[in-house]
């Protein structure tokens, strides 16, 4: 059925144009494109660049590891020669600078590319007026929201879209008040929480395409989340069809060697035990003592902490701020994990280890070390996380110690064979995309 936009446009005749669409011409892939596009990916940029033309926004949701880089690049591309003047802005974490950095050289040497990432980025602004490509990060939005604004750009492009979780952020703000003839998120997780999720991006590619938020919680969330409502959840998939192509590799990269999941249950030595049910004890009377006094909304800090402690207990005791966990030295998944490593790289694996602590990727670190064995580490600390992606690309070192916060998303790094989870995180979404950082196209090994 037409939909109605929020901008007063009118009804769209959607039912022709949509159509129209959906019979995406054959794709001759741009003359200066430095690679070779798989049916899928071709068919992908094809897809973004008739949604634009069309004066519609796009969501480009295809399974992580299957060249979502490639085909925005081949758009892009694609503008360039055929004479489509200003340029696009990029707007990225900033764990994915490099890569969007290297790929875009790599793929499309021609694109006129600027970063504005660091202190000096003002010195840099009349360049990016004459890019193709401008690329920034999410956390300098409310930063650079004046002079973002000031500008007219024919496209605005998010990765990792997901980042945009919160309506009422000021990132989420900042962002809504960049002018765009044109707009694509890009997800590998287009719906990692709830439903909110989805309007959140939906609403900001396609302004209006799903109501507004209250109108979205009745009609759509709501009967969906709360009461499984199938007429609700088709409606909802029908009104995004249109604008959100979303391939798995199960479907178009059955070429990818196996992936194997694994969970490994560790039984806590006695010692870790008791001290696990101490700070549990006592946090227990905490908690209780929070919600007895200021209710159980207001004390969501307070159950949060708690169950944070019970998980670094179960890491290292020595992550745990008490003078009770001094007494503790075993650490049952630790010492399980040097096992494990001494094994994988004995093997001529390569491995990535994840952990939601900093510290705990530093003890892991110095076991590393004692056994001989050499590591690399990407944290939010890390200044050269160009350089550091290099060395692990280069085989300088077999394991490559990263935080979830700092590497856990878009990073591609195919040389890895094996990845290890070394405390579950409570968000599956942020899980898979640490899985798939190796598990993508260019992988050869089980």
């Amino acid at each position: 059925s037409p939909i109605r936009f929020a901008d007063n446009a009118g009804i769209l005749p959607l039912a022709r144009s949509l159509e129209a669409l959906s019979q995406v011409a054959q794709f001759a892939p741009p003359d200066g494109l430095q690679a070779t596009l798989r049916d899928y990916q071709a068919y992908g940029a094809a897809w973004l660049g008739s949604l634009i033309e069309a004066g519609f926004g796009a969501i480009l949701a295809d399974d992580m590891g299957l060249g979502k880089t490639l085909q925005v690049l081949t758009l892009l591309q694609a503008r360039r020669e055929a004479g489509i003047r200003g340029p696009a802005l990029l707007i990225v974490p900033t764990s994915l600078i490099y890569s969007w950095k290297s790929q875009a050289e790599q793929f499309t040497p021609e694109l006129r590319l600027t970063v504005l990432h660091g202190p000096g980025r003002a010195n840099h602004r009349d360049a990016a007026r004459e890019s193709d490509l401008v690329l920034t990060t999410y956390s300098l939005l409310p930063r650079d929201k004046a002079w973002l604004s000031e500008q007219a750009w024919p496209l605005v492009i998010l990765d990792e879209a997901q980042t945009l979780k919160n309506p009422a952020a000021q990132m989420t703000k900042a962002l809504r008040d960049i002018p765009a003839d044109g707009r694509i998120a890009m997800t590998g997780t287009p719906l990692e929480n709830s439903l909110q999720d989805i309007w959140t991006l939906s609403d900001w590619v396609v302004p209006g395409l799903l109501g507004d938020r209250k109108k979205f919680q009745t009609v759509f969330r709501t009967p969906i989340e709360k009461h499984g409502d199938a007429s609700a959840q088709a409606r909802l998939n029908r009104r995004l069809r249109p604008f959100l192509l979303r391939r798995t590799k199960e479907e178009v990269a059955a070429e990818l060697p196996p992936r194997t999941e694994i969970v490994e249950r560790i039984e806590l030595p006695k010692a870790q035990q008791a001290l696990y049910e101490t700070v549990r004890s006592a946090m227990d009377r905490r908690v209780q003592d929070a919600i007895a006094t200021r209710g159980l909304a207001a004390s969501r800090i307070t159950v949060l902490d708690a169950l944070l402690k019970l998980r670094q207990v179960c890491c290292d005791p020595a992550l745990v701020k008490m003078e009770v966990a001094r007494q503790v030295t075993e650490s049952a998944k630790r010492t399980r994990l040097r096992e494990q490593l001494t094994e994988l790289v004995a093997e001529n694996r390569r491995v990535l280890v994840f952990s939601q602590f900093v510290e705990m990727l530093r003890l892991i670190e110095q076991d590393l070390e004692k056994a001989g064995i050499g590591s690399l580490s990407l944290t939010g600390e890390t200044r050269d996380r160009a350089g550091v992606l290099e060395a692990f690309s280069r085989g300088d070192a077999p394991v490559f110690l990263l935080s979830l916060k700092a590497g856990g998303v878009g990073l591609t790094l195919t040389e890895a064979d094996t990845v290890i989870l070394y405390d579950p995180w409570w968000n599956p979404a942020v899980e898979r995309q640490s899985m798939y950082h190796s598990h993508r196209i260019g992988h050869t090994k089980p």
